[in-house]
């Protein structure tokens, strides 16, 4: 079993988000839309349609329920999976208020998550 290395916990999410890729000398690139497969304090999976270029950075608009936040984050992996490319974006600049509305979204998963885990706990093996 392989070690997690992740800093933060991804809820499991499917949202709408649009996208501007930015190149080294700060230009706009590609412009197009993508959903959410995670979402956490520090980064996101995002499925798209083409590959992104990893080291690439990219804007991102993103609603979180009736909300939405702006981040900036740099094009961290890309893998090709039956016609879709999953992105994993970290996140490297986001504003003080669209930080609290990322975390409260991500405290709300967790909530319901408990919630769900306290009303259908997992069976035990009796011996």
């Amino acid at each position: 079993m392989s070690k997690e290395r992740r800093r933060y916990i991804r809820p499991e999410s499917l949202n709408l988000l649009d996208y501007l890729i930015v190149d080294d000398q700060g230009r706009s690139g590609e412009y197009s839309m993508a959903r959410t497969l995670n979402v956490s304090k520090g980064g996101i999976l995002i499925e798209t349609h083409t590959p992104l270029p990893q080291g690439l950075q990219v804007m991102i608009t993103l609603g979180l329920r009736d909300q939405l936040i702006d981040v900036m984050g740099r094009i961290v992996h890309t893998v090709r999976e039956a016609g879709w490319s999953q992105n994993g974006i970290e996140f490297f600049h986001i504003s003080d208020r669209d930080r609290r509305v990322l975390d409260n979204y991500i405290a709300a998963f967790r909530r319901l998550h408990a919630q769900d885990v306290a009303k259908h706990p997992m069976p035990t093996l009796q011996g």
